[in-house]
């Protein structure tokens, strides 16, 4: 069974999402809304005092202003008592996607690598962003098409990806870069055009880009629906295989 059908034609107890909400998030109810309204999928709030996500199969980590973004964004967010549970859930191989700040939180983690600075025009950016889909094979991207390119809003202020030469090789070695600014439209001054980024195993994925603000046409673009159809099919074969096995 191709992964393009399988949304629609398996049965079986919902996938339960959790997304994250830290002092200052303003994007879980996005999040939540698009998990609820695009896949009708079990979601839940969970606040950053958590200590047991065992519950969960998908792990959203919202963008917004944690803790304000005193000292630099996510810097205070990494030591919630919920990341620790976010860790040991990748660590598990259960999905993790941070949006903006929740990728900047991720980075802050060591759950990705890199850092996020301040945008190259140190300017509050917010408008649509063509994306070229670098790795369409991750668990977030398998209902895109490698190559693709598709619109998704941006809304940051330090959404400048930086990493190191050595990391940048490594990064594009492991095929680790999922999302680049395409069409020449680098807003920040990411290196090499990054807009997202995943780990080694593929289950954890970054991007300063909101798919769940890219969900309906009447928002401007509705190419950030197939970020959570793609994560419910990969559940749903994963799910299925050791139910098989």
């Amino acid at each position: 069974m191709s992964s393009k059908t399988t949304a629609s034609s398996w049965r079986a107890e919902p996938m339960k999402f959790a997304v994250i909400v830290f002092p200052g998030s303003n994007c879980d109810i996005d999040c939540y809304k698009a998990v609820e309204e695009t896949i009708g999928q079990s979601v839940d709030y969970v606040w950053h005092t958590a200590t047991d996500l065992s519950a969960y199969d998908a792990i959203l980590v919202p963008g917004g202003f944690s803790y304000g973004d005193y000292l630099r964004c996510g810097a205070i967010a990494r030591f919630a008592p919920v990341m620790n549970e976010v860790v040991k859930a990748a660590e598990a191989g259960k999905y993790v996607l941070g949006i903006c700040n929740g990728f900047q939180i991720l980075t802050e983690a060591g759950l990705l690598p890199g850092a996020l600075l301040r945008n190259r025009d140190l300017k509050f950016l917010c408008h649509q962003s063509p994306l070229e889909v670098v790795n369409a094979a991750t668990p977030f991207t398998n209902q895109y098409a490698p190559g693709e390119v598709i619109s998704i809003p941006i809304a940051h202020g330090e959404g400048n990806y930086y990493c190191d030469d050595e990391t940048l090789e490594s990064l594009r070695a492991n095929n680790q870069i999922v999302f680049r600014y395409a069409n020449g439209g680098n807003p920040n001054g990411s290196v090499y055009d990054i807009a997202g980024v995943s780990n080694k195993r593929g289950n954890v994925v970054g991007m300063m880009p909101h798919p769940e603000r890219a969900v309906d046409q009447i928002l401007g673009s509705e190419d950030g629906k197939r970020m959570f159809t793609s994560i419910l099919n990969a559940w749903r074969e994963q799910h299925d295989a050791a139910v098989n096995s």
